[in-house]
């Protein structure tokens, strides 16, 4: 069975699973960053989605996305209109991807930086910028654990941060050589890397919808 809704396009449609119908509408922080890019993967995998600029509209939305960007910048433009206290609220019944910025925003602590006011939401500790700066940005292959199985996929690190730390209620499910550059806790995923690059948005499908075409269709490789 497949129900689309109305007020959006006709990508964004979900099927039933069993005899459970969930329909979910996924927002994207769009104050600054990549949050285009994380659109676009959220409509191939036929996930339906918003930008999301203020904090009236987390109530519309089923899950979030804060893009990879400027956290600086992001942190100062979510300050102005009083976002922090709004996500933290949100995170505690709705799930939350991060992704590089997002990660250092979704953080517990961060190692070198006093000036950004980190929500909280993952149980980890983070360095800004530990790969280096544009310049030293860079392609490699990640495993992921994604539904109990390992996925080895080439994605970007761009001004990367680093989990220097977890804490007890963090799993670590995503690897770079000995670098851990994904984690969950609880409900909530973050990743140092950009999986909205990529050429398959299969995170983006397991983490919000609960299944993944990527074994189906590249687990070949």
């Amino acid at each position: 069975m497949l129900i689309c809704l109305k007020f959006l396009k006709a990508s964004a449609c979900k099927r039933e699973v069993g005899r459970n119908l969930v329909l979910k509408l996924i927002g994207v922080l769009a104050l600054q960053g990549d949050y285009d890019k994380h659109l676009r993967t959220l409509d191939q995998v036929n996930i339906p989605a918003i930008d999301v600029r203020y904090p009236s509209q987390l109530f519309k939305i089923d899950g979030l996305i804060i893009p990879g960007g400027e956290s600086t910048t992001m942190n100062d433009l979510m300050s102005r209109i009083d976002f922090h206290n709004h996500l933290i609220d949100f995170a505690q019944k709705k799930p939350i991807m991060g992704t590089c910025a997002g990660l250092i925003l979704m953080s517990k602590k961060i190692k070198n930086d006093d000036k950004i006011n980190p929500l909280g939401i993952l149980d980890i500790e983070v360095t800004r910028n530990a790969y280096g700066r544009q310049l030293h940005s860079f392609i490699d292959k990640v495993e992921v654990v994604v539904d109990g199985s390992i996925i080895n996929e080439r994605v970007a690190f761009i001004r990367a941060p680093k989990i220097s730390s977890i804490g007890k209620s963090t799993e670590v499910i995503g690897k770079h050589k000995n670098d851990i550059v994904g984690v969950k806790t609880g409900i909530h995923y973050g990743f140092a890397f950009h999986p909205e690059l990529s050429e398959n948005g299969y995170l983006h499908q397991y983490i919000f919808q609960g299944k993944t075409h990527y074994k189906e269709e590249n687990n070949a490789a």
